[in-house]
C-alpha cells in the first residue's frame, strides 16, 4: 500500500497544527461560527445532531494495522468507544467533543491519516474496488491511478469551491465493484486489443433526490490524458453549475439538462488544455510519475516468495459445516494461487452495519498483522476485507475470526445489508435506519433461511440524501417525514453495477410508505414472493424484475391492509 513521502507527512501534520490554531482562536471567540464552519468542513468535522461528527479518509479503502489501532485508541478516549466504516470507505465517529478535535487530528496525522477534503464542495475521498490488486478478473490494478489522483485533486485551488460535492469512483476490473456508474465521475480501467491502458468515463451519476446512472462521454481514453480530461470536466461544472439551487447544483443535474453539449462542452475544454501544452504533453501524466506511484502497490514480499509454494486447496471431507459456509461465503478468489481475500463481518445482530467497536478495530488489526501482511481494505458494503491470505491459514483465520465476531458467513446475504447511521445521529435524516436494520436482522436471523433466499441486496437510507444507497438495492428502504413521523418508502430492483445484477439500475417504487413497525413484515413478504416465483438458480432481483413490480407491490399492500386491520379490530 501506498507509503506516505516527507512531503506528504510534513504536509497533513502542518494542516493539523493550523487547525489547531483555528479551533482555539474559535474557541475563544475571535472565529465566529460561520466563520469557523468552513475551516473545520474542509478538515471533515460535521456538528450532527447531537454533537460533532469527524469522517476520516481511507483513500481507495487501503487501511494498515497501525492505522487501525489509531483508529481505536481515538474510539477509545475521545468517543464513545466504537466508529462506523460508510459506502464511499471512510469511518465516523459521532461523538467527539469539539474543544477536543485538534488533538485527534493529531493522533491521525502520526499514522498518516487526516480528515481533508471529506466534506465541502470539493473532490472528496477517491473510492475503488476493494478487490483492486488482487482480483481474478481486474484488467489493471486502480491504486496507482487512485493515489495519482487523489494528490492531484487535493487542495486543488481551482475545484476546491465546486457548485457541490464531487465523488469520483475507480475499478480496473471486469466486474464493477466500485459502483461507478452512481458517481459525478466513474472510471474503468481497460486495455485495447494491443494492450494499451486507458479509462473508460462516465460523468453525471448520483443518487440523492433524482437518481440517474452516469453518461459515457469516453469509451477508451489514454491513460496519461486522464487528469487533462478530468480538469476539463470539472471546469465545464465549475462554469456552469447551479449556484443557486443546491438542490439542483450536482454534474447529474447539468448533465441531464445538457446531453450532448455537455459532452460537446467537455471535449473543446479538454482539446483546449492539451493545445496550450508548450511541449504538447504538459497536462500528461509521465510514465515516470506513475512508475513511481505503482512502486508503492508491488506484491509484499512475503506474499511474493510464496505464490508458487503454497496449496490452492481449501476444503477436506471432513469440513464442518459452519466452515464450508464461511468459505463459501467470506472468502473469495485470488489472482495469486495460494491466495484468497477473506471478508471480516461488520454485520451482526446488536451491532448497526457498518459500526466497529475500539476492541473489534484491535482484534481486526491483529488478524491483519497474522494473516494479512498488516493490511485491510473498507468495502463498500460495509466490511472490512483482508487481502493477502494464504489458503494454508483460512482454518486458523476462521478459528481466530469466529471467536472475535467477524465470521458471521452471511457476504451477500440479505443481513449483509447496507444503512447509513440514520435519524440517531444525522441532522439530515428523516427517519432512524438503526433500528430497522436491527429488526431486519432479528426477523432474518435463521441462517438457513437466509441461504436458501440466496444473493439479495438490501440498503437502508434515513434520508433522501441516499449515503445509505437504497436506490442500487435490490430492496430500497428510505427513510420519508409524513406529517412529523417517520415512515419508510420501498424500492424494488435496483443494483449498485455487478454484471449479476444489469449493472447499475435505480430501483422503482412500490407504493406508498410504511410505518417503521411494518417494514420487517414487508421485506418478509417481498422474499416470499421471491421463493414462490423464482426459477432454478434465479436470484431475487432477476425474479424482481421477470415478475414485474404489481405482484411484489400486492405483496407489501397486504401488509398494509393487515395492519389497518389489527387496528381497526384492537
Amino acid at each position: 500500500m501506498y507509503q506516505y513521502t516527507d512531503f506528504d507527512r510534513q504536509f497533513v501534520r502542518a494542516r493539523a497544527a493550523q487547525f489547531r490554531d483555528q479551533l482555539q482562536r474559535h474557541l475563544a471567540g475571535q472565529l465566529g461560527e460561520e466563520e469557523f464552519r468552513a475551516l473545520r468542513l474542509q478538515n471533515g468535522w460535521y456538528v450532527q445532531r447531537h454533537a460533532p461528527m469527524l469522517r476520516i479518509a481511507v483513500p481507495y479503502g487501503e487501511l494498515s494495522s497501525r492505522q487501525l489501532r489509531q483508529l481505536a485508541l481515538i474510539a477509545r478516549r475521545f468517543d464513545r468507544g466504537y466508529g462506523h466504516f460508510t459506502t464511499r470507505q471512510n469511518l465516523q465517529f459521532n461523538w467527539i467533543p469539539l474543544h477536543q478535535a485538534a488533538d485527534v487530528m493529531d493522533l491521525l496525522a502520526e499514522v498518516d491519516m487526516h480528515g481533508i477534503q471529506t466534506s465541502g464542495n470539493c473532490v472528496r475521498n477517491i473510492t475503488s474496488d476493494a478487490w483492486a490488486g488482487i482480483a481474478p478478473d481486474e484488467a489493471v490494478d486502480p491504486r496507482p491511478y487512485c493515489e495519482i489522483l487523489r494528490q492531484w485533486s487535493t487542495l486543488h485551488p481551482e475545484f476546491a469551491f465546486l457548485p457541490r460535492k464531487f465523488k469520483i469512483a475507480v475499478t480496473g476490473a471486469a466486474e464493477d465493484r466500485a459502483a461507478i456508474g452512481w458517481h459525478d465521475i466513474g472510471l474503468q480501467l481497460l486495455k485495447n486489443s494491443v494492450g494499451e491502458v486507458g479509462f473508460k468515463v462516465l460523468v453525471g451519476g448520483g443518487m440523492g433526490r433524482t437518481p440517474v446512472i452516469g453518461t459515457v462521454v469516453s469509451e477508451f481514453l489514454p491513460w496519461q490524458q486522464v487528469l487533462v480530461f478530468i480538469e476539463a470536466i470539472l471546469r465545464v461544472y465549475n462554469r456552469y453549475g447551479r449556484r443557486d439551487n443546491m438542490y439542483k447544483a450536482r454534474i447529474k443535474i447539468l448533465v441531464k439538462a445538457e446531453g450532448e453539449r455537455f459532452v460537446q462542452a467537455v471535449q473543446r475544454e479538454f482539446l483546449a488544455i492539451l493545445e496550450r501544452d508548450v511541449g504538447g504533453r504538459e497536462h500528461w501524466v509521465p510514465q515516470a510519475e506513475l512508475d513511481g506511484v505503482a512502486s508503492h502497490f508491488q506484491l509484499p514480499a512475503e506474499v511474493r516468495s510464496h505464490a508458487s509454494q503454497t496449496r490452492d486447496d481449501v476444503a477436506t471431507a471432513d469440513t464442518p459445516l459452519a466452515y464450508r459456509r464461511w468459505l463459501e461465503r467470506n472468502v473469495h478468489a485470488h489472482r495469486l494461487n495460494g491466495h484468497r481475500a477473506v471478508t471480516l463481518s461488520l454485520k451482526r445482530a446488536g451491532q448497526a452495519p457498518g459500526d466497529a467497536t475500539a476492541d473489534q478495530m484491535d482484534v481486526a488489526a491483529a488478524l491483519a498483522e497474522r494473516f494479512s501482511q498488516g493490511e485491510l481494505r473498507v468495502t463498500h458494503d460495509q466490511n472490512l476485507l483482508l487481502p493477502w491470505v494464504r489458503t494454508s491459514d483460512l482454518r486458523e483465520l476462521w478459528e481466530t475470526a469466529r471467536h472475535a465476531g467477524f465470521a458471521t458467513p452471511n457476504i451477500g446475504l440479505l443481513t449483509d445489508m447496507i444503512a447509513c447511521p440514520g435519524g440517531d445521529f444525522c441532522g439530515l435524516a428523516n427517519a432512524r435506519s438503526v433500528p430497522v436494520a436491527a429488526a431486519i436482522q432479528e426477523r432474518f436471523d435463521d441462517l438457513d433461511l437466509l441461504y436458501d433466499i440466496g444473493d439479495i441486496d438490501l440498503h437502508i437510507s434515513g434520508c433522501i440524501n441516499s449515503c445509505g444507497h437504497h436506490h442500487s438495492g435490490h430492496i430500497g428502504i428510505l427513510g420519508v417525514d409524513k406529517d412529523g413521523a417517520e415512515w419508510y418508502q420501498v424500492t424494488l430492483g435496483g443494483s449498485d453495477g455487478s454484471t449479476r445484477s444489469g449493472g447499475a439500475v435505480p430501483g422503482k417504487v412500490i407504493g406508498p410508505s410504511f410505518a417503521a413497525e411494518e417494514v420487517p413484515d414487508v421485506v418478509e413478504a417481498l422474499v416470499d414472493i421471491y421463493r414462490a416465483h423464482r426459477q432454478h438458480g434465479e436470484h431475487f432481483v432477476d425474479t424482481a424484475r421477470r415478475v414485474g413490480v404489481p405482484a411484489f407491490r400486492a405483496a407489501a399492500d397486504a401488509v398494509r391492509r393487515a395492519t389497518a386491520h389489527a387496528e381497526a379490530t384492537a
